[in-house]
């Protein structure tokens, strides 16, 4: 069968796109690598029903191509499609520090997948820490969970400009003043400008050093906090991996698209975080807005819309950078790509031997080349060369097994 249109991602911007192309008539196929629908966001809440809609759970989607007009969508099988929507959301972005490969050093969401989709504590005492308003919803989910959460950590200081977005968006200001209501009622503190720039343990985390930190994030006035867990999260990272494949401009670390969420290529839409990390409700909007590129003029109240969540975005990202203070967090044997066990000085070796970029260093020193393919390493190695991180092309968006492989042999020699 060739469908109107595949989706692929089944978080709020696919789930929303899925839902409207089937009510409008369209033949809809939606694709996602987990069991449920939902993405980190709807994770575990009960959802409607998509009436009309192939959905395939449990697919890895690693590879999508263009031919005569159509899309082949690669997977544990192939689906066929007119027009492809990409709605992949975003990973967390980490940034190495002495101590960050031990058991108990997690991603901030990976600590609230593992609680809102598994019902799993992730420890008993635990230390969020990173940059960005992530951490708030992060920690109040461990909360809940009956985790005790020691201490919130924000690398970055208040800012005026995030006070005056929050106070151009009241839904998102009253979600914010929850959060540190719910922190305030447990005793947590929250503290702005400290950072972990270490952990501690022989087989696991027993505890991290935390330090204050100058604006530009160089530290000073170090202690010592005990956990049997630490939360880490730096913002995000749009999954583009599809989007780079079919050759989709990009600009920074996301792709770019239209009014009607269109990228460069033709009969391939974009929502949602992959066109730059905005939230769960820029999602939405995102994905009611590409299937009105199919169909007929947007709404101008969603293109409204879209505009004033995707200020409130920038302001945040302006907010909440990541600053090149970090990298005086580490030593030489930091590993910086726990894949390959690269460390800070076989960065040095390969720079000292001429790398003077990403690409180079990942030739010498093999950053990047083990199973994450740099997904968890690529932003630092980057900084680490004085470049800004970019999406890199791969033959395979996700990686696949020898069976999915031979699965594809099969179909295509049908």
């Amino acid at each position: 069968m060739i469908y109107d249109l595949a989706v692929v991602g089944a978080g709020p911007a696919g789930l929303t796109a899925a839902r409207v192309a089937a009510r409008r008539g369209l033949s809809v196929a939606l694709l996602d690598a987990y069991a449920k629908t939902g993405g980190q966001f709807l994770r575990g809440a009960a959802q409607p029903r998509l009436t009309g809609v192939d959905v395939r759970l449990g697919r890895r989607v690693w590879a999508v191509e263009k031919s005569q007009e159509r899309f082949e969508i690669h997977a544990s099988e192939t689906t066929t499609a007119t027009t492809l929507l990409v709605a992949t959301g975003a990973h967390d972005r980490v940034i190495p520090f002495p101590g960050w490969d031990l058991p108990g050093v997690l991603t901030a969401g990976g600590a609230q997948a593992l609680v809102k989709g598994e019902r799993v504590k992730p420890g008993e005492e635990v230390v969020v820490a990173g940059t960005g308003p992530f951490l708030l919803p992060v920690a109040v989910t461990l909360l809940d969970a009956g985790v005790r959460v020691k201490e919130v950590l924000e690398a970055n200081r208040p800012s005026p400009r995030m006070a005056a977005a929050l106070a151009r968006v009241p839904s998102k200001a009253a979600e914010a003043l929850g959060y540190a209501r719910r922190l305030a009622e447990a005793r947590v503190p929250y503290r702005t400008g400290h950072a972990v720039v270490a952990a501690h343990g022989e087989d696991s985390v027993e505890g991290v050093t935390v330090a204050k930190l100058t604006r530009d994030w160089k530290p000073y006035a170090w202690r010592t906090v005990d956990c049997d867990t630490l939360a880490v999260g730096y913002g995000f990272t749009p999954q583009a991996d599809l989007l780079v494949q079919l050759g989709c401009r990009t600009e920074g670390d996301h792709v770019t698209v239209d009014d009607h969420q269109r990228t460069s290529v033709d009969g391939v839409l974009a929502a949602g975080e992959v066109t730059g990390v905005a939230g769960a409700a820029a999602a939405v909007v995102e994905g009611a807005l590409a299937v009105h590129a199919l169909i007929g003029a947007p709404p101008p109240r969603l293109l409204a819309e879209r505009a004033r969540l995707r200020r409130f975005a920038r302001a945040l990202e302006l907010s909440y950078p990541v600053r090149d203070g970090w990298q005086h967090w580490l030593t030489p044997g930091t590993l910086v790509c726990r894949c390959e066990e690269v460390t800070v000085s076989a960065l040095e070796e390969a720079r000292d031997l001429g790398a003077d970029d990403p690409r180079t260093v990942k030739l010498l020193a093999r950053p990047g080349m083990g199973w994450c393919q740099g997904r968890m390493c690529g932003h630092a190695v980057a900084r680490l060369t004085g470049h800004d991180p970019a999406p890199q092309k791969r033959p395979f968006a996700q990686p696949i097994t020898l069976a999915d492989l031979t699965l594809h042999d099969r179909e295509d020699s049908t």
